[in-house]
């Protein structure tokens, strides 16, 4: 039996929010109207949120040696996920800006040097050997990402679930590159990419993408496409799951709890695809409730009595 359910590889990071009065133009400019600081990053989110549906979960990731990197490693502990792992630099950890609208909609800019310094040794590839799944995303370093798709390829970890989190543009040398996503495709279980990041990689739309994934080898895959839900494919068909209509207060991280809901219910469960979709929606659209990341993240009790009254 597994030690643990799931274990996110990638970045666990602080995000720096910041309120503006309108998201800027080129050559224009905002006020900020309010700024807070929360704990973020694909792979933390991914795993606070599995977690928070009651999963075992552990983190592969880097931070600094610094204030930040505390409270990095305090936010996830406290939520109950597993930080043995996640290695301390001599580097400032890594940090995302995000820029929010009043109306929700929202500009993220990456910096810091703790993420593209992760890599894998003996000991993380150990570690995920005791998970029933490994999650990771493109804005894992590519030597991090290459090294998961080879050892995934090989039959040498459980089932990978890969997250093309960000278009290529914005990955450029600093993440994983196209040439890793190509064997990723046919290494990973389930590939989950929003319409924006996919569009940069296929330069197709989320239906034509579907199937450009599927000649690729992608066992299964997932395409979000905000308020117009997602498309779920399982091999054989394409199921359309619709979006949950909440009052928004903040949508950062709702593509992570989105993830998550899915890996709990479609994967791990073994629930049926429309099922499942419906489920990581529901997951999506309470989190998107409250501030922050993580700010809304449900208990798998409180998106089952959501499915029920919607």
């Amino acid at each position: 039996m597994s030690d643990f359910d799931a274990i996110a590889v990638g970045s666990a990071v602080l995000d720096r929010l910041y309120g503006l009065s309108n998201l800027p133009e080129p050559d224009g400019g905002a006020f900020v109207r309010e700024e807070t600081t929360a704990t973020g990053g694909v792979a933390a989110n991914v795993a606070a949120a599995l977690a928070e549906l009651g999963r075992e979960t552990g983190v592969v990731s880097r931070v600094g040696d610094d204030e930040a990197g505390d409270r990095v490693l305090a936010a996830l502990r406290e939520r109950g996920v597993d930080a043995s792992r996640i290695v301390r630099g001599d580097e400032s950890t890594s940090y995302s800006l995000i820029l929010r609208d009043p109306d929700g909609e929202r500009m993220i800019v990456a910096g810091g040097q703790s993420v593209p310094k992760l890599r894998l040794d003996a000991a993380d590839r150990a570690y995920l050997r005791r998970s029933d799944l490994v999650f990771t995303s493109a804005y894992a370093p590519d030597r991090v990402t290459a090294a998961l798709a080879d050892a995934a390829g090989s039959g040498e970890l459980p089932p990978l679930v890969f997250d093309l989190s960000g278009p290529l543009a914005e990955l450029d040398g600093r993440a994983t590159r196209r040439a890793t996503i190509d064997s990723l495709c046919s290494a990973c279980d389930l590939f989950v990419a929003n319409e924006v990041s996919v569009r940069s990689y296929l330069g197709v739309g989320p239906r034509a993408a579907i199937a450009e994934l599927r000649d690729r080898g992608v066992p299964r895959a997932a395409i979000t496409r905000g308020e117009a839900g997602a498309l779920l494919f399982d091999g054989e068909s394409v199921s359309e799951i619709p979006a949950f209509d909440v009052e928004t207060v903040d949508t950062t991280g709702a593509g992570d709890a989105f993830t998550a809901g899915l890996i709990h219910a479609w994967l791990l469960d073994g629930r049926p695809p429309a099922a499942a979709g419906r489920f990581a929606a529901a997951t999506a659209a309470l989190n998107c409730t409250a501030e922050t990341a993580r700010g809304g993240l449900p208990t798998a009790r409180d998106v089952e009595a959501f499915l029920e009254s919607s």
